[in-house]
């Protein structure tokens, strides 16, 4: 069942996720179809994320956006809802609202530890990597080494009686079930061309790859496959904070319902890592005593695919 309507309200718009958008030239969104996509998602009554490039609007855009209950997703920290960070060198000291960080594996391996302190001054940090598909078996050691860090730093906090939020970590005590992008199944996206998406990844990649328009609406080919009970290996899985991102799922095994290696993998030694510190955190006193992570012995659950 929908629930959110994204809206790019430029083709410039940052990138929140995995994806990029190109180095796309900035061409803002038609007025109208901006005015059209407000009145979809006020029928279709869903929430609306509208993502801004770096410039600011003008003020007959601002009046449009602010007609309507709405959260906003900005390169900028003014007057947003959602930061993100595409270069490491604009990562804030503070920040009222959550912060995403987009990095390649070899500015995180090397700038990781400048997050540590934001991990007590935002009130929440996500990680999301642009290069996904280039992990090794090497640079999953690393990453399970660095997780382990960032355990023991959320660990201090929350013996202080904090209650930082950190994606890779943090996400994964909190849940008892799937809780992933929803792409197709949950969120869709309308484009500046007026044309929707499922994600902002499948505009920025091939224009023709609609589900529909304005005029006609949403036209989602399969659209079971986007669902979690249609996707053979994560309905088993439980690493419930796996983003299961569908724009990766395709590019990397052309299957909408099937990731690849490289998300598997990450996300159980996230979810390893979550266990670990759910574990060091209960030494200090009783925390989520209803939620337990249970020991597993595999990091790719297609390896236990005839158990299932």
């Amino acid at each position: 069942m929908l629930q959110y309507l994204v809206i790019l309200l430029d083709d410039a718009s940052t990138s929140y996720c995995h994806y990029s958008n190109g180095n796309r030239e900035s061409h803002m969104i038609p007025l109208q179809t901006l005015k059209d996509g407000i009145r979809f998602g006020m029928i279709e009554n869903l929430m609306i994320q509208f993502v801004y490039p770096e410039g600011e609007l003008p003020k007959e855009y601002d009046e449009v956006v602010e007609s309507i209950d709405h959260s906003k997703i900005k390169p900028i920290l003014d007057d947003t809802d959602v930061l993100v960070i595409n270069e490491w060198e604009s990562l804030p000291k503070e920040s009222k609202v959550p912060v995403v960080i987009r990095t390649s594996k070899a500015d995180f391996f090397a700038k990781y530890k400048v997050v540590f302190p934001l991990l007590d001054k935002a009130p929440r940090v996500n990680i999301a990597f642009t290069d996904v598909d280039t992990f090794t078996d090497t640079d999953f050691e690393k990453y399970k080494n660095i997780l382990a860090e960032f355990g023991k730093e959320l660990e201090s906090l929350y013996v202080d009686e904090k209650s930082p939020q950190l994606n890779l970590l943090t996400d994964r005590m909190m849940l008892t079930q799937m809780n992933n992008c929803g792409a197709g199944d949950t969120t869709i996206t309308l484009a500046p061309n007026g044309k929707f998406y499922v994600c902002p990844a499948f505009y920025y990649e091939n224009e023709a790859d609609s589900i529909g328009d304005l005029e006609h609406g949403l036209d989602i080919k399969n659209k079971q496959l986007y669902k979690l009970e249609y996707a053979p290996i994560c309905r088993h899985c439980e690493a419930y904070q796996c983003r299961r991102c569908i724009w990766l799922n395709r590019k990397l095994t052309l299957e909408v319902n099937t990731p690849s290696r490289e998300q598997c993998v990450m996300a159980h030694l996230e979810r390893n890592a979550s266990r670990e510190l759910l574990a060091g955190i209960r030494k200090h006193g009783d925390f989520l005593p209803e939620n337990e992570i249970n020991e597993i012995d595999y990091l790719d659950p297609f390896d236990k695919r005839n158990e299932w």
